[in-house]
């Protein structure tokens, strides 16, 4: 039970941890895939930006505007950001940098670590709460035991050598 409690504490140290880390890591890869986009449904990039854009409403790191820097932009020549980026209740929504109030405002990158620590704070309170309840246990078995030493009803019969 011991080690289980402590290997909890070091779980919940780790993912505390992790919290402070992930904003630097999250820039680097975000930028990372950003610039892996090529405005295909068919590569895990374009797939991840357009779904993460859809799904948490944003568009580019900090926002829309981010989009003139990636390859993709400067190859299409087309002075537009992805459909992902336009909000859905715009109706024929091109994403052209003309019409900014079609597209999402806001960055993605803010939003994608805000949602990791989230889940993060949840995989942190199951530790801890796991390691109450082990703590709960050793506790229960140490009231068991100081009861046992103080109380002969708990005695061992022993008879012939052998335990009854």
């Amino acid at each position: 039970m011991g080690q289980c409690g402590i290997t909890s504490s070091k779980t919940v140290l780790v993912f505390l941890n992790l919290i402070f880390w992930v904003e630097d890591e999250v820039n680097q890869s975000i930028q990372k895939v950003y610039d892996e986009y090529n405005g295909t449904n068919t590569d895990a990039p374009s797939r991840a930006i357009d779904y993460v854009q859809r799904q948490l409403h944003c568009c580019g790191i900090t926002n829309y505007s981010d989009w003139k820097n990636t390859r993709w932009f400067k190859e299409s020549r087309n002075n537009s950001v992805p459909l992902s980026c336009c909000k859905p209740n715009v109706n024929n929504c091109t994403g052209s940098l003309s019409r900014p109030g079609d597209l999402y405002p806001e960055g993605c990158e803010a939003l994608v670590v805000k949602k990791l620590k989230e889940i993060m704070m949840y995989v942190i309170w199951a530790a801890l709460t796991f390691a109450a309840i082990q703590m709960l246990g050793m506790l229960c078995a140490c009231v068991v035991l100081c009861r046992r030493r103080r109380d002969p009803a708990y005695e061992l019969l022993i008879t012939g050598g052998t335990y009854a």
